[in-house]
């Protein structure tokens, strides 16, 4: 009766907030999604890698990590979570450090962001973060693409329930 089993604690079944990216829809080429999992079994965080079309790898991750996810704690000069899982998935195993932060006010939608655009010693690696409300940090990082304002605009609150599994 293997459909009885119970699910491990340590696999989360999804977020429980909703996931700001951009729609699957809006995306001319192949997506996919990871969660990172607690060690009680929430989740904490999610990120989105957007690919090209025909195998020719990762061109941005989105992810949003809530309050207290351990991927936010970062040690001086170290790169965002997002861009140490685009550069392993683009086998870019060279070392890569955070070099310069500047704030900047970007509109999305009727608001206002306060946008972190983070340099990375790897120049192909463009990297904006900023906070949602609810505490969500929302990092963004392209491979050999800048991040423009347009972008924000295509994002868009997913409901958790659209990464729930079962």
């Amino acid at each position: 009766m293997s459909f009885l089993r119970r699910r491990s604690a340590a696999t989360p079944t999804g977020p429980d907030f909703d996931v700001l990216a951009m729609d699957p829809g809006d995306w001319p080429g192949d997506l996919g999604a990871g969660l990172l999992p607690g060690p009680d079994g929430r989740c904490e965080g999610i990120y989105l890698r957007y690919d090209l079309f025909g195998g020719r790898g990762p061109a941005m991750l989105i992810g949003n990590l809530p309050e207290g996810s351990p991927a936010r704690e970062l040690s001086e000069g170290q790169v965002p979570f997002e861009v140490a899982q685009l550069l392993a998935a683009l086998g870019n195993d060279e070392p890569a450090e955070v070099t310069e932060i500047e704030d900047t006010p970007v509109w999305q939608g009727d608001g206002l962001l306060i946008v972190r655009r983070i340099k990375i010693s790897e120049s192909r690696v463009a990297c904006a973060q900023f906070d949602r409300s609810d505490g969500v940090q929302v990092t963004i990082a392209t491979w050999d693409r800048p991040i423009t304002d347009d972008l924000y605009q295509l994002l868009k609150p997913l409901p958790a329930a659209m990464f729930q599994a079962g």
